[in-house]
């Protein structure tokens, strides 16, 4: 079906409004660019989606590199903050993709044209491979883990290679396999993440009261800097929160999109993060898997254990860091999303993940993270301006789907507004998605008022 056909029937700028196309009709691995017609998530399945995808190891690094920082109670706070931005600015920057049916490459060729999206796109890609091969490795040594405790047998590159494959063979399923995946595993997860918390409490009880409670901290620049890293690990999301929300059915209004969001990120988070700052406090280790293993006492809550870090890590990959880049791969070259999904897991072998578990890249993590949050927070601004101010909430599909209409090409007011972000998130690296917002969002309201170039973007 062409991108034309499937766009028939939509008039100008009007959502998509009959309440039949939340119904049915789309199947397994069947993704398109189009405005979305079948809405196939309720509340609950996309809270538990949600739940499951946000269960990032990278949390875990995040709250182990705070050991010496933050005492345990700055920590949760610094959790809370973050999480409280994030759900809200998933609301508002999904509520495109929620009334349109629009993806996240979509949603931005108003702001930075058909070539230009592709910008965004690169920077949305890039860390979505880096994550998915970091957190592969990760799934991968603890199977391996639980092969050699149970049967003897270890050999790490052979489980890296099947655990990849594996992820590959559901991703292809599309977000039919997503909801499936997410809404069983989001359970055993939550169950997994309690059970771990009150183990490393009962075992490191009297470690983490000396080396985490008792202890001064600070609420100055390294708290908010704290706030930013765990906002970090989720500004990805924010950016193409579109993708996700398309798929939500219309009755779900915005409060509830952000309870939705609260009630999955922050407990997933907070479990996370907090057993990394308990663990590593009490034991200086900060290898996930030992960490973990060090904190239960037999066999088969073991297995059980890494089980969890294997599986949470499929959920996480499978939401967060195929479905980007795959839709990015969908728009530049073309192709469907079964062969968009296979690139991008094959690109995640590209990362060397095995060099990002080392003990001594905990630090590069946070500056991983620092440094690409500083081009997403500027281009998330912009989007939010775009839609919120400059069209006030009204989007002509027709445009947004029309190559040699006025979205052709690339919108420069929006290129320069990135950069400008970009600059003064990198003067304020520690904080660097927060610093970018108001210099890049502001840049780009100007420049559309003003630079001639931006005029055929401006809807009249």
């Amino acid at each position: 079906m062409t991108m034309q056909a499937e766009l028939e029937g939509v008039a100008g700028g009007a959502p998509l409004a009959d309440d039949r196309i939340d119904q049915g009709g789309k199947g397994l691995g069947e993704e398109s660019l189009a405005p979305q017609q079948t809405r196939i998530m309720g509340s609950w399945s996309y809270l538990f989606a949600w739940l499951g995808g946000c269960v990032s190891i990278g949390t875990f690094t995040i709250g182990s590199g705070l050991v010496g920082t933050l005492n345990l109670l700055q920590t949760v706070v610094a959790i809370a903050i973050g999480c409280t931005v994030i759900g809200l600015a998933l609301m508002i920057n999904g509520m495109a993709g929620h009334r349109y049916g629009i993806p996240f490459m979509v949603q931005a060729r108003s702001a930075f044209g058909f070539t230009g999206t592709r910008i965004p796109a690169l920077v949305r890609s890039v860390p979505a491979i880096v994550w998915y091969g970091f957190q592969s490795w990760i799934g991968a040594g603890a199977l391996n883990l639980v092969s050699a405790t149970l049967f003897g047998y270890d050999n790490m590159v052979l489980f890296f290679v099947g655990f990849q494959f594996l992820q590959i063979g559901l991703s292809v399923l599309g977000f039919h396999g997503i909801k499936w995946l997410e809404n069983i595993g989001s359970v055993f997860i939550i169950g997994s993440l309690i059970y771990m918390f009150f183990s490393v409490i009962g075992k490191y009880g009297d470690e983490i009261s000396a080396n985490l409670i008792n202890v001064e901290g600070t609420w100055g620049a390294p708290f908010w800097s704290a706030t930013m890293l765990f906002l970090g690990i989720y500004s990805t999301m924010m950016l193409n929160v579109s993708d996700y929300a398309r798929e939500l059915k219309r009755d779900v209004g915005p409060f509830r999109q952000v309870a939705i969001y609260a009630n999955s990120i922050l407990p997933a988070t907070l479990f996370m993060g907090m057993i990394g700052l308990m663990v590593s406090g009490a034991t200086g280790e900060v290898d996930p898997i030992k960490v973990f293993s060090s904190a239960v006492d037999n066999k088969p809550l073991l297995v059980i254990t890494l089980l969890f870090i294997a599986f949470a890590q499929v959920t996480t990959n499978i939401l967060n860091n195929v479905v980007p880049p795959a839709y990015a791969l969908m728009d530049v070259f073309k192709i469907n999303f079964r062969t968009s999904a296979v690139i991008v897991g094959l690109l995640a072998f590209a990362t060397f993940p095995w060099e990002l578990v080392k003990d001594e890249s905990a630090d590069g993590l946070g500056l991983f993270i620092r440094t690409y949050s500083a081009f997403l927070g500027p281009i998330f601004a912009i989007l939010v301006v775009d839609y919120f101010v400059l069209r006030r909430q009204e989007l002509d599909l027709g445009k947004l789907y029309d190559e040699a209409g006025p979205y052709a090409g690339t919108n420069w007011a929006a290129v320069i507004a990135m950069a400008i972000g970009v600059v003064a998130a990198l003067i304020f690296s520690s904080v660097s998605w927060y610093a970018s917002l108001l210099p890049a969002g502001i840049a780009y309201w100007l420049l559309m008022r003003h630079l001639p170039a931006a005029q055929r973007f401006m809807d009249r």
